[in-house]
């Protein structure tokens, strides 16, 4: 068997059944240049509009794209994480494959990795055919996060990016549920860096991202790497704390000094408590998040479930089940595998 390529694109997809072709076209043009092997690593996140058939047919009309079809969907981080946990490549990079984040941007991130960078991110410095909220929300989130976590995490990011195999082999013992790619990578350490460029307008399809799942994504940001939600919680407590003191203290000298008809009632009282009520449910919920994650973690399912494979390692039979394997068995599936290589090989 021959040696691994030099280049594993990783591309997660989701009913993309429209942008597949011109995607691999542009990947394969991209690549092109570089006369370096690669591989194009499709992950099927239980696609439903013919997504399956046509990275069928193009894996049976070149067997450099490989694939993985996944037994239901699983989400988009969860999809990068299994291409990853299957990349051979030296260098992998993180596409994804709507052609928002254009393959022709490939050859400057290779660039980059063979003048001594680990990870190379895309940076965005346009966003086409984005709405102001979602431009505006984006920015915003990108410099709260930037601003709550103790790792440096790239401003204006996206998944788009290039790593060293050595940082890909550190996120591969990474297994926590709640993903958050772009993080991961940067907590990771290693020579980083980072490049501007131009997403383009979605062509193909509707995002996978709407408003639910972009707070659900920032939730899991948030969590996996800052506890500042948890800690602000104390200092909302003592403000609210020296404020009702306050406002005790003042109430009382004024019944004292213009008599308690001034300050009768209950609405002050109903609305006080209405507000702190307001404050605990907040922070229940806040806490929530925190035990529910480590509650998800705790129950170590796998990350995810693999239907069939093309052209990887336990499937060098087109569609064969591969049942139950889950990121554990991924990981002991590619160690089998690279030793047959190496057999192979001293053969």
């Amino acid at each position: 068997m021959s040696e691994g390529p030099v280049y594993s694109i990783v591309a997660p997809v989701y009913n993309e059944v429209d942008s597949l072709r011109p995607f691999y076209a542009q990947v394969k043009a991209a690549l092109a240049g570089t006369g370096e092997s690669w591989e194009l690593l499709i992950v099927n996140d239980g696609s439903s509009d013919g997504s399956h058939e046509e990275i069928e047919a193009l894996a049976a009309a070149d067997g450099r794209v490989r694939a993985i079809h996944f037994a239901r969907n699983f989400g988009h981080q969860i999809a990068v994480t299994a291409g990853i946990d299957y990349a051979r490549g030296r260098a992998v990079i993180l596409i994804d494959a709507d052609l928002q984040d254009p393959p022709a941007v490939i050859p400057r991130l290779i660039e980059k990795w063979k003048a001594g960078y680990d990870v190379v991110y895309a940076i965005r410095a346009e966003r086409r055919g984005e709405s102001l909220l979602k431009r505006l929300s984006a920015k915003i989130f990108y410099r709260l996060i930037h601003r709550i976590t103790d790792i440096n995490i790239p401003l204006d990011t996206g998944d788009f990016r290039l790593m060293d195999a050595r940082v890909a082999q550190v996120l591969r013992q990474m297994r926590e549920h709640h993903r958050f790619i772009r993080g991961m990578t940067s907590w990771v350490g290693f020579k980083q860096t980072g490049i501007d460029y131009v997403r383009e307008e979605r062509r193909w399809g509707e995002t996978k991202y709407p408003l639910r799942k972009m707070i659900a994504f920032a939730l899991d940001a948030v969590t996996s790497f800052s506890f500042f939600p948890l800690q602000i919680m104390i200092y909302i407590s003592f403000t609210l704390a020296i404020a009702s003191l306050l406002v005790g203290l003042v109430i009382s000298i004024l019944r004292l000094a213009l008599g308690e008809e001034f300050f009768g009632g209950q609405a002050t009282t109903i609305v006080l408590l209405l507000l702190l009520s307001s404050f605990q449910l907040f922070f229940l919920f806040v806490l929530g998040q925190y035990v529910a994650r480590s509650y998800d973690e705790s129950r170590d399912r796998p990350l995810y479930v693999v239907a069939s494979t093309v052209g990887l390692p336990g499937a060098q039979v087109s569609n064969q089940r591969l049942g139950g394997i889950g990121a554990p068995q991924a990981l002991m599936a590619r160690a089998d595998y690279q030793e047959q290589e190496r057999a192979g090989d001293g053969e």
